[in-house]
């Protein structure tokens, strides 16, 4: 069940559901708008001749009141609220339309699950073959919240848990990325 404005503000007023720092303009009637924050990463193309899943990949950081994302180009960045989800409630990251109009995606792995605490990583890339400049503290997706039927007993502590400014992959830590498809445990 998605959750509605008036049960949004409910959970907020008992510390249920943390969202930090928050404009009362941010709530809409079903969903959290979230704001660009100011750290930003772009893969070290200069150094890295092809990405994979099992070596870790070196970004650029960035922080500033703005950034401009060329046409066709890919950067990662992070909302400025830090959400806080219960065990029982999780997260769709969610494209403003007035943003993808501009055609800017937002993101592409947009789920948030249960027990996450930290602020958002976003992926953002420039579909457009204009320039878009971001700025900093405007609103650029919406976080649309879903109550699960139970708590889950194995809530989110994963490799972003807690994270403070955009985080690029973490990929190469999974447990599988040793394994390889072919060495994969029977059933």
């Amino acid at each position: 069940m998605i959750l509605s404005d008036s049960t949004l503000k409910e959970m907020l007023a008992a510390d249920t559901l943390g969202i930090e720092p928050l404009a009362e303009h941010s709530i809409q009637p079903a969903s959290v708008d979230c704001r660009l924050g100011r750290h930003f990463l772009v893969i070290e193309a200069n150094t890295m001749h092809v990405l994979s899943l099992d070596e870790e990949i070196e970004y650029r950081e960035f922080e500033g009141d703005s950034i401009t994302l060329p046409p066709h180009s890919f950067l990662l960045a992070t909302t400025l609220e830090y959400v806080r989800l219960p065990d029982n409630l999780t997260a769709f990251v969610e494209g403003r339309s007035s943003i993808g109009r501009m055609g800017l995606f937002i993101q592409n792995a947009g789920w948030v699950d249960p027990g996450f605490e930290g602020r958002i990583t976003l992926e953002l890339y420039n579909a457009n073959s204009l320039p878009i400049r971001l700025e900093a503290g405007r609103r650029i997706c919406q976080l649309v919240f879903c109550r699960m039927d139970r708590s889950t007993p194995n809530p989110y502590r994963g490799k972003y848990q807690g994270q403070r400014k955009s985080v690029g992959s973490r990929v190469f830590l999974d447990a599988d990325s040793a394994e390889g498809p072919d060495k994969a445990p029977s059933a």
